[in-house]
């Protein structure tokens, strides 16, 4: 898996405590910018809970080397925008697909998912050189690798942090969210402090489905 940030808001933290300053403020947050206290501002406004004014800020990242069955859950997050790699117009000649750690930790079991994988790709390239990739496409696994852009404004990836960084969320999106956080504390860091799975912060939600191993504040994303 591999995560970077592309681009995101610059002065993230002082844009968003500015705009948050401005709503009680005679002046517009264009004048607020230079304020020594941003960082007392936005902490305040995002601890009471009050996220539309850090929707000011937008990150972008692109990933790869993710499955299909990261994407198909990633893509729920409706508030964001994805481009993802086209398997109708991309041929993927070469089997390349996440291997999970339960499948990598007994031999056999992973022979099976290996020879299975060849037979797959074997079959794609087959159907490949008489039918439109886009029908060939269907024998494809959850497993097969992919890349996507993703960007999400800061109150989004709260959210996202808050359902994805769990320790009951699927493996391979929990790796996801937790790379994309640390990557989100280094740029803004006042705006996610308090961002990752709900134990950070109070009670876990889950109640008897909670794992019982409540996360401590992000010095575990770093």
């Amino acid at each position: 898996m591999n995560v970077r940030l592309l681009a995101c808001t610059q002065n993230a933290d002082i844009i968003c405590a500015a705009a948050g300053r401005s709503c009680y403020s005679e002046s517009p947050s264009a004048d607020l910018l230079g304020m020594k206290d941003h960082e007392r501002v936005l902490a305040n406004i995002v601890g009471m809970g009050h996220h539309s004014v850090v929707e000011h800020a937008v990150f972008t990242f692109s990933v790869d080397g993710v499955s299909r069955a990261l994407t198909h859950q990633l893509v729920r997050h409706r508030i964001a925008s994805f481009s993802q790699q086209s398997q109708r117009y991309v041929p993927l000649k070469e089997p390349t697909y996440v291997v999970p750690e339960t499948v990598k930790a007994d031999p056999k079991t992973l022979e099976l998912y290996e020879d299975t994988m060849r037979a797959i790709w074997d079959a794609y390239g087959k159907l490949s050189e008489s039918i439109p990739a886009e029908d060939a496409r269907y024998l494809l696994p959850n497993g097969c690798t992919t890349n996507i852009t993703i960007t999400m404004n800061a109150r989004e990836l709260h959210h996202f942090f808050s359902q994805r960084c769990c320790e009951r969320a699927q493996w391979e999106i929990r790796e996801l969210a937790e790379r994309m956080l640390a990557l989100c504390m280094e740029t803004s860091p006042v705006i996610f402090k308090d961002a990752g799975p709900p134990c950070m912060r109070g009670p876990c939600p889950e109640g008897k489905l909670s794992c019982g191993h409540p996360r401590r504040p992000n010095k575990a994303f770093k």
